[in-house]
């Protein structure tokens, strides 16, 4: 055996950091305590040996994305840093290196592939460097493992649609193995932004416009992958999706107390329920000062009141930035001063402006070695955690489960299939579903059109590999097998004849395709037309980083396909595969059925074909409203009363086509017997919500009852409905349950005028239901005694019981406890 610096340790006793039987921080101190200046800014940095679009190549940085689609960046303005950032890496890991970025996410490789290039990679840090410290290697993993041939989950977007936290915690759990297996510590995932304009380019990346909807699956995902090993990243801190003008990077006009009820709270309860151990700034400023140096938010807020102890690293090149976007430092060295300052810890993807430099600045004086030692030991504690440090880690063993892993596995495939189902929201099913059933004849022809037809890519987020790196190398295709809705069909469909037509692109405003899609239409029983996006990056995609739309309108030509395709007279029904919302006001007036599908993987061609079928019963709900018209956003739900409909005030009117929550389904529910257990509850108590919910109709289904609270008077203006619990419930023909929620008056709590969190006496209005307009049960509660503020001890989650009716069968009963919250 050897130890880290290479020296054997057989018959001499362990180096203090080496000891596993001595407490992590002794072990820390100890290493601190042997480390030059050098090697402990060594540790705050990090290399991407896969980044070689520029100087890496020995040539000049190549053509920009836009000129040259087929090197086009995953990361923002990627070429220009990796020419002007690139050093050796010998010598950058001379000293130490914090983080290895993205060796498996950056080019096609096998699992075998990429473990052998950790290998490589980990034994060149250790050998190069006196005290041989490992780095960490860190993943994109935000639709699954982003690399070449593993499972493409659904986007985080189908995520929310799901409200279902325990199914997230199970996939997070399964891509964290994945990672693991192949010598990844760190996940740089979930987004935690709550949707602020539907017009931002990353709606796809979010898991809705509700920040306990967001906070529930969020603190779910961390669940999952931190049990498997993997270091949560949270992500993007804070404000980031309230850009002005929903534009990528965009100043963000907002107040603290939006960003303290809004913004704020899927992070902090990512935390405290999650166990998350790391955070990434966002790239925007909020109110004029960026996040990468605000010391409020990183360090008075973060670790002074939440309390959090791990790791805040820089969202990629976000220190220089604050130099060559915001301009509030003068150079990227100063940028790096700033930003260690403020509280990031480390900086990636490669090391800028945590450089050389820094040491510098503490031998003349001017930066505290103090900040150093601070990052340093943050870093190192993670290290030492997960046996980085022990004398019998070796590059080889960390990757030892290599060989077996199957990225793609049975396991995963069935786990993304259950996942697809339960995200398809059943919008309306008009006249025309399901097409199987329900007393309708089988439908002998059948007009597949629409440029999401044939197109399985349209049905993954821009950080999925076959998006997000694989557009680089278009003959290795997708990777994974991902059968396209058209596939499916003919699977579902097999004694129907299928017409494709293709119509359009996604984009641009060629209609040449419309003549053969509307004549295959008009010769159908029914059509199927499928629309939406094509996720890509920096432009080169509808929906994805830095693909922000000027309206809510289908992109290109496609709503004018669908206006032609009702035309003909054949019943269409119309599946919207997205990443975000699109106005469907028009398309609604003559569609048959709507469907709505937020990307759903690699298996959401088998399972929208299976909700048009009704082989599947739909349960999904929508985590963002629907919009009738293409302007007038910003609209999510929650809105102040003067942020809805306001007649005589505004001629504008944002009543969503389809409201929060809203998801149909091939059987019918009834939400009733509202009980509430007290008229009065003092400010430091609780209340219970309880609700009878029946299947009315003649299958088996899931209903998600949904928990609203409305503030009738406060101090600031309270939205007129705000999601406070919900529940999945699956019921068969018949049966009944109850859902009793479990209410403390912490859950009430908002930011008051002084700018702390108050929990205030007064009435509550109570609403249960099935989405956010249809509320059947109504009632009130009234708050006693005197104001309390509250902080980081108050209660985030509000506790769902679902018990079925007295005597029933298991198997009426079915499910209860699913998506609890």
């Amino acid at each position: 055996m050897t130890a880290l610096d290479g020296t054997p340790t057989t018959g001499r006793s362990l180096r203090p950091w080496q000891d596993p039987a001595l407490p992590v921080a002794d072990r820390v101190d100890a290493l601190l305590a042997e480390m030059t200046l050098e090697e402990k800014v060594g540790q705050l940095g990090s290399r991407w040996p896969g980044n070689v679009m520029g100087a890496e190549q020995g040539g000049e940085p190549q053509e920009s994305q836009e000129s040259q689609e087929g090197t086009a960046n995953v990361a923002p303005m990627q070429d220009v840093f990796a020419a002007s950032g690139s050093v050796p890496f010998e010598e950058t890991i001379r000293h130490g290196l914090g983080h290895l970025t993205r060796v498996f996410g950056s080019a096609p490789v096998t699992a075998a592939e990429g473990a052998a290039e950790v290998v490589r990679l980990q034994s060149e840090v250790v050998k190069h460097s006196r005290l041989g410290i490992p780095a960490l290697v860190h993943e994109e993993c935000l639709t699954g493992f982003t690399t070449y041939g593993a499972t493409v989950y659904p986007a985080a977007i189908a995520w929310g649609a799901t409200f279902d936290p325990d199914l997230v915690e199970r996939m997070a759990t399964a891509i964290g193995w994945d990672m693991r297996a192949v010598g990844v510590h760190q996940g740089l995932s979930p987004v935690l932004d709550v949707v602020r304009d539907y017009r931002w380019g990353r709606v796809e990346e979010t898991m809705g416009e509700d920040p306990y909807l967001v906070s529930m699956l969020g603190a779910a995902y961390v669940r999952g992958l931190e049990n498997a090993g993997i270091i949560a990243t949270l992500k993007h801190f804070a404000g980031y999706s309230a850009s002005r003008a929903a534009r990528n990077h965009g100043p963000v006009s907002m107040g603290r107390r939006e960003l303290m009820d809004i913004v704020l709270p899927p992070f902090e309860t990512a935390l405290v329920e999650g166990g998350a151990r790391s955070v990434m700034n966002s790239y925007s400023d909020v109110d004029g000062v960026p996040a990468a140096a605000d010391s409020w938010l990183l360090n008075d807020l973060l670790r002074d009141e939440w309390g959090f102890t791990g790791t805040v690293v820089s969202d990629y090149w976000a220190i220089p930035f604050l130099a060559t976007m915001h301009q509030v430092a003068a150079d990227t060295d100063e940028a790096g001063v700033q930003a260690l300052s403020a509280g990031i810890d480390v900086e990636l993807p490669d090391t800028l402006g945590f450089g050389r430099h820094l040491v510098e600045r503490v031998r003349r004086g001017e930066l505290p070695e103090s900040l150093i030692d601070r990052a340093a030991r943050r870093l190192l504690t993670q290290k030492v955690t997960l046996g980085l440090l022990d004398p019998d880690w070796t590059p080889e063993r960390s990757v030892a489960q290599a060989a077996d892993v199957d990225l793609d596995s049975p396991d995963n495939r069935a786990l993304a299939r259950e996942l697809a189902e339960r995200s398809i929201v059943l919008l309306d099913a008009g006249t025309a579903l399901p097409l199987l059933g329900e007393g309708r004849p089988e439908p002998r022809r059948v007009a597949v059109v629409g440029p999401c037809a044939d197109d399985p890519r349209t049905f993954m987020g821009c950080y999925a590999f076959p998006n997000h790196v694989l557009p680089r190398h278009p003959e290795l295709g997708l990777g994974v097998d991902a059968p396209s809705l058209l596939d499916a069909l003919r699977a579902e469909l097999p004694g129907a004849e299928l017409i494709h037509e293709q119509g359009c692109e996604v984009r641009g405003e060629d209609r040449s395709g419309f003549a053969a899609a509307t004549r295959a239409a008009r010769e159908a029983d029914v059509c199927v037309a499928v629309v939406g996006d094509l996720a890509g990056m920096f432009g080169l995609g509808t929906s994805g980083e830095g693909c922000d739309a000027e309206d809510l309108r289908l992109p290109g030509a496609q709503e004018d396909l669908l206006a032609e395709l009702a035309a003909t007279g054949t019943p269409v029904v119309v599946v919207v595969v997205s990443g975000r919302p699109y106005a469907l006001g028009e398309v609604s007036k003559t569609a048959a059925a709507l469907v709505q599908a937020f990307m759903p993987g690699e298996e959401g061609g088998a399972a929208i074909a299976g909700v048009l079928s009704g082989r599947v019963q739909p349960s999904g709900k929508l985590p963002v409203q629907i919009p009738h018209g293409p302007g007038g956003q910003p609209g999510t739900y929650l809105q102040p009363p003067l942020g809805a409909n306001s007649q005589g005030i505004s001629n504008l009117d944002p009543t969503p086509l389809f409201p929060f929550g809203h998801g149909a389904s091939y059987t019918t529910f009834a939400i009733d017997s509202l009980r509430i257990s007290d008229a009065e509850v003092p400010t430091d108590g609780e209340f219970t919500v309880s609700v009878r919910v029946r299947n009315t109709g003649n299958r088996a289904g899931e209903e998600v009852v949904q928990l609203f609270l409305h503030d009738v008077i406060a101090q600031v203006t309270r939205p007129v409905l705000q999601l406070t619990g919900f529940t999945r419930v699956r019921l068969e023909p018949g049966a009944s349950a109850t859902a009793t929620f479990t209410v403390s008056a912490d859950r009430t709590a908002f930011t008051g005028r002084d700018l702390r969190r108050v929990v205030e006496p007064g009435d509550l209005e109570v609403f249960v239901g099935a989405s956010a307009s249809d509320l059947p049960c109504r009632g009130r509660v009234t708050l006693t005694g005197p104001p309390r503020h509250v902080g980081v001890d108050r209660r985030l989650v509000t506790r769902v019981d679902v018990e079925p009716a007295p005597g029933a069968s298991a198997a009426q009963q079915g499910r209860t406890d699913a998506g609890k919250s």
